[in-house]
């Protein structure tokens, strides 16, 4: 009997959306499968505090997506279903408790001359620093962008080998080793330059004392200088209406309120899944999942489908620090009191180094830290349209809490019954962050309008990846990367089901909205 579709797709994140949206153009009939009633997992955007103010409810910008291959092979696709970015040439900076400031720009001599003034000797520093990542990028990005059990890897090294040499090659992983603390003090002398860099290693769920973070930290400061911070003209749930209209275009279906509660095996093969109203749609290339190994292989597969080994595996994989958000809308654009930030799109409230790494740890004791880092979005400064009249609206996120509140670090918020984040201890948390953002928005009381928190329970409500309110669907370790994400048993993005692909940020290359998992298993098919 003929199969309903060729692909299949479970879930419709960013790399779901990009391995369906491929297939699709290459002639498979395909599928996507959404529990929710809205599609784009964590891409999407609602008027969460009042009328007319659009915010990005989870996440919101994709310097990753517009540098990835996925981008290049769908955006002529893309750009004609309706999908516009904007962006500017500050996407970032940070701001310290004495009002000392540093601001990342997308011109390499502009934050040379910056940095250089901040503490001379460290624009050079950081150009320098770049220029590691210059000389590196082709073996970065086909580490990252690429399948590490594959032969174009094996290729990729000899040659970068014979590029650099074995000894020079064998340095360059040694050093990426490092945590973000010892790149950082060994490469930067001035505390602004490193309040800067040093916030950015909590998007990749790590911490400033993980090994492998100061790796992260330069790549992502590579990154950024180069696209800067794109956001979705109109609101990110765009980005899924436009995915969405290309696979209809290819001939491909997306079905929301679709909720796969099994997949289905046959003589070793996935052949399709079932849903929990009842349906089975059926699958004859492939099943491609979009969902965590514990879901995957503890729940979706029937426990007789999966070997012990992998089971315990599974059930070993880790998740990260939870989340929390906070939307506000404001009557006004903020007025920060450094007046060079009105025009930065993403803003860090830090102490440095030593504030991040306090809070981290704090965090990871199960307590809420007394003074988290502040990450403060401002996607109005390059897209109007998210707000009326001369409105705003501000994205916040503390990517530094526990996933289960045991106690306060500051000793102010009393630890909920049994852990559990509820409505009150965000609030309180909320005020917190409000608190500390007032001495450097000179109108966050006068200009807001309404406020709506997110706390990790609400993250998980949203989106069942995120686990505890972990953004970045299981912890980033070096354990859990690479060869080892999601689990040291399983290559590439194959399972032992034939037919039966996995994706996500649960897999490598991980989290960071680049659809790399997609676009590798839309290579494959």
């Amino acid at each position: 009997m003929s199969a309903d579709f060729d692909v299949v797709v479970v879930g419709s994140g960013i790399n779901s959306l990009v391995c369906a949206a491929e297939t699709a153009k290459r002639g498979l009939k395909v599928c996507v499968l959404e529990r929710n009633a809205e599609i784009g997992g964590c891409i999407r955007s609602d008027e969460l505090t009042l009328p007319g103010f659009v915010h990005d409810t989870l996440s919101g910008f994709h310097p990753l997506f517009v540098t990835s291959p996925a981008f290049a092979a769908l955006r002529e696709d893309l750009e004609d279903a309706g999908l516009e970015y904007r962006n500017n040439a500050t996407p970032t900076g940070a701001l310290m408790p004495d009002g000392t400031f540093a601001i990342l720009s997308t011109s390499r001599a502009r934050n040379e001359r910056a940095f250089d003034e901040l503490c001379p000797g460290d624009g050079a520093a950081f150009s320098a620093q770049m220029r590691v990542c210059d000389d590196f990028s082709k073996l970065v990005f086909g580490l990252l962008g690429g399948e590490i059990w594959s032969l174009p890897t094996l290729r990729l090294l000899i040659t970068e080998a014979w590029r650099h040499t074995p000894r020079g090659l064998v340095g360059f992983f040694g050093e990426s080793l490092q945590s973000s603390r010892q790149w950082l003090d060994s490469s930067f002398q001035g505390e602004a330059l490193k309040a800067l860099l040093a916030p950015w290693i909590l998007h990749t769920g790590l911490g400033p004392d993980s090994v492998l973070s100061g790796f992260m930290n330069r790549l992502i400061a590579f990154t950024l200088e180069a696209a800067g911070m794109p956001v979705v003209a109109g609101g990110a749930g765009r980005f899924a209406n436009a995915f969405q209209l290309v696979i209809e275009r290819h001939g491909g279906e997306v079905l929301a309120g679709a909720d796969v509660t099994r997949i289905d095996v046959a003589r070793g093969r996935a052949i399709g899944v079932s849903l929990r109203d009842g349906r089975r749609i059926t699958a004859g290339r492939a099943v491609v999942c979009n969902v965590t190994p514990t879901q995957l292989y503890l729940s979706l597969l029937q426990l007789q489908d999966v070997p012990a080994a992998i089971q315990r595996a599974a059930r070993a994989y880790r998740y990260g620090r939870g989340d929390m958000q906070i939307h506000i809308a404001l009557a006004e654009p903020p007025r920060w009191t450094q007046s060079a930030l009105c025009e930065v799109v993403m803003v860090h409230i830090t102490g440095g180094v030593e504030a991040v790494a306090t809070a981290v740890s704090e965090a990871e004791r199960s307590l809420l830290p007394a003074s988290p880092t502040i990450v403060v979005g401002q996607p109005s400064v390059v897209d109007v349209s998210r707000a009326p009249g001369n409105g705003a609206v501000l994205w916040l996120q503390l990517q530094e809490l526990p996933r289960k509140v045991r106690g306060d670090a500051a000793g102010l918020i009393a630890a909920p019954s049994g852990g559990l984040w509820n409505d009150e201890i965000k609030e309180k948390f909320a005020d917190r962050v409000l608190a500390l953002l007032r001495p450097h928005i000179e109108n966050i009381d006068t200009a807001l309008l309404a406020r709506r928190v997110l706390s990790p329970v609400d993250l998980e409500a949203l989106n069942i990846n995120l686990v505890g309110g972990d953004p970045y669907s299981g912890a980033c370790t070096l354990d859990q990367s690479f060869l080892w994400r999601p689990l040291s048993l399983t290559i590439r993005h194959e399972t032992h089901i034939k037919n039966l692909y996995h994706i996500g940020a649960s897999t490598h290359p991980g989290p960071g909205l680049g659809g790399i998992s997609g676009h590798l298993v839309a290579k494959i098919l």
